[in-house]
C-alpha cells in the first residue's frame, strides 16, 4: 500500500477538503484525487462519499482511518530514529501549550533550551489544555506542556512541574468585598465568570462546589483568562484565576476553607518513544520544575538515552 496514497488519504479526512489537502501536499486537487482513486482501487472501495460540496468517510473509509494514522506515525517514528543515530540532539520538536502557560511559564524554558541544543526546530503551537491531550493522543505532538487533567489518563505519562495556586477575585469595590471572609456558600450566590467546564481548571472549580452541595451561578464562560480577567475587572462577576494574573483592578478574597490550585507539566504518550530532542527539553523542565516536586516525578522517557546539555543557568 504507497504510504503517498495513505498520507492524501488522511489529509483529505482530516480537512474534508481535496483543495485543503493539495494545498498541504503542494499538489494539485486532481493529483490528490488519484493517489485516493488508486488507493479505492487497490483496496476495491469507495472511502469518500461526495454529496455536492461535502466529502464525508464511508464505512470502508472509517475502518481504514485508525490504520492509517498508526502506520504515519510509525512511519515518522522510524524516521526520527534514523536522524538521531548520529548522536547529535537535532531535528523536530512539535510541542503543544496553552496560552496561559506559553506565556507565563515556558519563556525561560525556551530560552533556555534554543541555547543549549540550537540544532532542535521546535514547532509550537497554542491551544486549550484539552486540545494539547487530543494530540498527544493522536500523535500529532510529541509532547504537551499543559494543565494536567484532573482524571488519570491510562494512555498517557504525566510529569507534574508546577503548582499553580488559583485564588478567587472579585472587581474592587465589589459587594463581596466588604467582609473580611467568606464561605464558599456566599459566593453562590453572586455570578461567577469561569473558565468553561469542558477545560480542566473548570472541572476543578465545579468539583469544590459540587462537594459542598451548592450552586454555582456561571453568567459567563470562556477558555481565555484574560478575557476573564477583564470582564471580572469590570464587576461582571466573581472569578477564579491563578494567583500571577491579579492587577490593581482586582481584590482577592479570603474564602475559608476553599483552597484551591491545580498543577501544570508535561505529558506524552505511553506507547511512544521520544526523540533526543523531547527528551533533552524534559530534563530542561524538570531543572524548571517547582521544589516540591521531586526532579525524578513522573515516569522517565522509555528507550531514549538523556543528552548532557551544555552548562548553562537556568533563568529563574
Amino acid at each position: 500500500m504507497d504510504t503517498q496514497n495513505l498520507q492524501a488519504f488522511l489529509l483529505v479526512a482530516e480537512t474534508g477538503s481535496f483543495s485543503q489537502a493539495a494545498e498541504k501536499l503542494h499538489l494539485t486537487q486532481p493529483a490528490v484525487s488519484k493517489r485516493v482513486a488508486l488507493l479505492e482501487e487497490q483496496l476495491q472501495a469507495h472511502l469518500f462519499d461526495r454529496i455536492g460540496r461535502n466529502i464525508g468517510l464511508t464505512e470502508a473509509g472509517q475502518a481504514l482511518l485508525p490504520h492509517a494514522k498508526r502506520v504515519q506515525q510509525e512511519l515518522q517514528l522510524a524516521a526520527q530514529s534514523v536522524r538521531d543515530l548520529d548522536g547529535d540532539v537535532g531535528g523536530e520538536l512539535r510541542l503543544a501549550t496553552s496560552h496561559h502557560i506559553g506565556l507565563h511559564r515556558l519563556p525561560p524554558v525556551l530560552s533556555y533550551f534554543s541555547q543549549a541544543f540550537p540544532a532542535v526546530q521546535i514547532d509550537i503551537e497554542f491551544m486549550d489544555s484539552e486540545q494539547a491531550y487530543e494530540l498527544i493522543m493522536q500523535g500529532k505532538a510529541e509532547l504537551a506542556v499543559v494543565t494536567l487533567s484532573p482524571a488519570e489518563e491510562s494512555s498517557m505519562i504525566t510529569l507534574p512541574l508546577w503548582r499553580d495556586p488559583l485564588d478567587f477575585m472579585v472587581q474592587a469595590g465589589h459587594p463581596l468585598t466588604g467582609s473580611d471572609s467568606l464561605e464558599l456558600e456566599q459566593l453562590g450566590k453572586h455570578p461567577a465568570i469561569l473558565p468553561g467546564l469542558n477545560t480542566y481548571t473548570g472541572q476543578i472549580v465545579k468539583r469544590l462546589f459540587d462537594e459542598r452541595g451548592l450552586p454555582l451561578r456561571i453568567s459567563m464562560a470562556t477558555n481565555y483568562l484574560e478575557t476573564i480577567r477583564m470582564m471580572a475587572s469590570v464587576g461582571l462577576g466573581w472569578t477564579i484565576l491563578p494567583r500571577g494574573m491579579r492587577d490593581d483592578t482586582l481584590h482577592i478574597l479570603d474564602v475559608r476553607d476553599a483552597t484551591i490550585e491545580r498543577t501544570l507539566g508535561c505529558v506524552y504518550h505511553r506507547g511512544r518513544s521520544l526523540s533526543r530532542a523531547a527528551s533533552a527539553f524534559i530534563d530542561v523542565l524538570r531543572d524548571s520544575a517547582d521544589q516540591d516536586f521531586p526532579s525524578d516525578a513522573g515516569a522517565s522517557p522509555r528507550n531514549t538515552p538523556s543528552p548532557t546539555a551544555p552548562s548553562l543557568t537556568m533563568p529563574s
